[in-house]
């Protein structure tokens, strides 16, 4: 459910726009209406709305002047005036559009449309960054439950069947049930890289490289895993 709030110094226009937007009270909810600037600065901002209905022209501070006193918000912007003469600041800001009052209802449901499809790429955005942030861990599903393990603490990575099974530093070997082709996409970077059609390294951790068709690897936990040919060559690339 998105939450709106309403700026409009005329009471009767944010009640006027207050009903219009009740028609889409299954995905929108008015959680404040504000019709004097100064006191909606603070309250707003406690509201925490994902959309403000903001007029333009207000006695004592605009709206422009009012989302410049409020100095930084996360929420989305739809502008309502009666004036035509904003568009350019209106775009300047991002906002998610611009009503011209009397507000048509057919133009105000493209508005929510447009605001419903800026909220969910900027969640996608938020979620993506997060996942970048905290790309250095990775979550292991198994039957027990959900294991989070450094990166760097992966020594390697085994194909059993339509399994995989991480070996870590400590000994500790946790079987996941996804194939090791899904984890050579997630573990694609410097350090990891896919030596056979089973097996996937650290980098990090290859204590020797012995010589032959595809090779050996000597790993830092005493075990030895071969090479495939045809990997060789960029394994040989990223170790030296």
């Amino acid at each position: 459910m998105l939450k709106a709030a309403i700026l409009d110094d005329e009471v009767k226009g944010s009640k006027l726009l207050s009903q219009k937007l009740a028609f889409f009270e299954d995905e929108l909810q008015v959680v404040g209406i504000f019709n004097q600037p100064t006191k909606a600065l603070n309250a707003i901002v406690e509201l925490k709305p994902d959309v403000l209905f903001l007029d333009v022209e207000m006695p004592g501070m605009n709206g422009f002047q009012f989302l410049e006193r409020l100095g930084s918000f996360d929420f989305e912007v739809i502008f309502t005036t009666a004036y035509d003469s904003y568009t350019l600041e209106a775009l300047r800001l991002s906002a998610v559009d611009y009503l011209l009052k009397p507000i048509d209802e057919e133009e105000l449901k493209t508005a929510i449309i447009r605001l419903r499809k800026r909220v969910v790429e900027k969640s996608t955005y938020k979620t993506l960054k997060k996942e970048k942030v905290n790309s250095n861990r990775l979550a292991l599903t198994t039957a027990e439950g959900v294991y989070v393990v450094d990166r760097s603490n992966i020594i390697r990575v085994e194909a059993m069947s339509n399994y995989s099974v991480f070996i870590l530093v400590d000994s500790k070997k946790i079987v996941v049930s996804k194939t090791l082709k899904e984890y050579e996409q997630l573990l694609d970077d410097e350090f990891f890289t896919r030596i056979s059609r089973s097996v996937i390294i650290n980098l990090s951790y290859v204590i020797k490289y012995r010589k032959g068709d595809g090779g050996t690897l000597e790993l830092i936990d005493g075990s030895e895993v071969e090479v495939s040919a045809h990997r060789k060559e960029a394994l040989l690339q990223k170790l030296f």
